[in-house]
């Protein structure tokens, strides 16, 4: 009841008691792609993208976050201290790689390594970590958060792109709903024709003014209808689960389409103005902000971030740390500032393969990988320019064919017309009737089929120009 209920406030549906009119209330194309755009799960599922990009950021400054680290060893064995040994640092890690440490060491016991002693009060220290050669411009903390920036973008490009395309099916999904919606009322008034004909027919053979041949013809019609309208009927029931499909209320709650809902009527005057594709006019200069080449914009600005890692890795590793010693007393400001800084652990790290094979492999295989790219980039660029003049003038063509067909239809409407008039004077046949208003079924069965490709044309406009917003 409750499921119900929400569709019944949704589409305000006036419902009344048994044997009363049931209101049909339109479903506008603009307001069913609102609801696709605020509650449709995968149009949600989009906007995740941003949030784990976001995440991902969050993450990678995570690696300049500062460090406490506390290694305490002790070992007790038969009432001897053999040894007790603690070690701790505070770490501030910088951007150019450089490492900012402060630390305070104790070691005592029986049987400590003398290079473990120091004195009873414990070291103190305060020093710096510098690496000279690799990870001093560049290193993989400064190219995560690089790149995270850069994905942050980049999942803006792709969120739009994965909405359009949602918004893109939906419409398709809408237009097909119309048409089969539209040839449901086509065969439901030619049925009735049919039978109004069938029942004239069969007075006028009773009369003796018609053979009785002209009753079964005229029956064969009417049941040709009626074939034609349960398959029409079988059709929008299909399009109308399927238009279902992106009918969502919140807390992901679904939606059936009722049958008192009914399509736009007058759609042809307003999706252009709904897509925004009413007086587009195309410059190749509006590719800059378009979402696909703003994605392949920022896939390689991140593959140039590790091409520029990988060069780095070239360099020989270097590191020097130097850290001023000090007992814990002593470790004041002033002595700080005038210590002749005699007391301190000095060391250097060095690291240099000969071949670098394995580095040099590394940066060709991102250098061809940001070329592989600008190729696909260039490539979209020009598809792009290509598909969307060639959308322009499929829209442009099919108004024309859609002018023809509806100047069409009203001709063979007005033979249908005169014939029902000859047949009325006995100059007519029901077989001739007949043909007329087959033609015409035909012609507007065409019509409705070059109205539905005129708005999937537009539609196809709509996701080319990727546009959601």
């Amino acid at each position: 009841m409750k499921r119900f209920y929400l569709i019944f406030l949704f589409f305000s549906v006036s419902i009344f008691a048994q044997n009363t009119p049931v209101t049909l209330n339109e479903l506008t194309y603009e307001e069913y792609l609102g609801y696709v755009k605020k509650f449709h799960p995968v149009v949600k599922s989009a906007n995740l993208i941003i949030s784990n990009a976001q995440a991902n950021l969050m993450m990678a400054r995570g690696g300049f976050d500062p460090k406490i680290e506390i290694d305490f060893d002790k070992k007790q064995f038969k009432n001897t201290d053999y040894y007790s040994i603690l070690n701790s640092s505070f770490k501030i890690p910088t951007w150019y790689g450089i490492e900012i440490k402060a630390g305070f060491n104790n070691s005592e016991g029986v049987y400590l390594n003398p290079e473990n002693s120091i004195p009873n009060q414990g070291i103190s220290s305060f020093g710096i970590s510098v690496p000279v050669g690799q990870g001093l411009l560049i290193n993989q903390r400064m190219a995560d958060i690089r790149k995270a920036k850069i994905q942050l973008n980049l999942s803006q490009a792709e969120r739009k792109l994965q909405a359009i395309s949602i918004l893109y099916d939906a419409s398709v999904a809408y237009f097909n709903w119309k048409r089969n919606y539209s040839e449901v009322q086509l065969y439901e008034s030619y049925l009735i024709n049919a039978e109004k004909r069938l029942t004239g027919v069969s007075s006028l053979i009773l009369n003796g003014d018609k053979p009785a041949i002209d009753s079964v013809e005229a029956n064969i019609i009417v049941r040709n209808r009626k074939l034609s309208l349960e398959d029409s009927r079988l059709k929008l029931a299909k399009s109308k689960l399927e238009l279902s499909n992106f009918l969502w209320l919140e807390n992901n709650l679904p939606l059936e389409l009722q049958d008192t809902i009914i399509p736009e009527k007058e759609l042809n005057d307003k999706i252009k103005i709904t897509l925004k594709t009413d007086g587009f006019v195309f410059d190749e200069a509006q590719l800059v902000n378009h979402p696909k080449i703003k994605a392949l914009e920022n896939k390689i600005q991140i593959l140039d971030i590790e091409r520029k890692l990988k060069v780095n890795s070239l360099l020989p590793k270097i590191n020097l740390d130097y850290q001023y010693l000090s007992v814990p007393q002593s470790f004041t400001y002033s002595n700080f500032l005038y210590n002749n800084f005699n007391d301190y652990n000095l060391g250097l790290n060095f690291y240099f393969p000969l071949f670098l094979r394995k580095e040099r492999g590394s940066v060709k295989l991102a250098k061809n990988k940001i070329q592989d790219t600008q190729f696909e980039l260039n490539l979209e660029r020009v598809q792009l320019v290509n598909k969307i003049k060639a959308q322009q003038t499929e829209i442009n063509s099919l108004e024309k064919q859609l002018k023809l067909i509806n100047e069409l239809v009203a001709d063979y409407s007005t033979m249908l017309t005169s014939e029902d008039r000859l047949f009325s004077f006995g100059e007519s046949s029901i077989f001739l009737i007949n043909s007329r208003e087959n033609n015409l079924i035909v012609s507007q069965l065409n019509a409705l089929s070059l109205e539905n490709r005129l708005f999937t044309s537009n539609a196809e406009l709509f996701k080319v120009m990727a546009n959601p917003d």
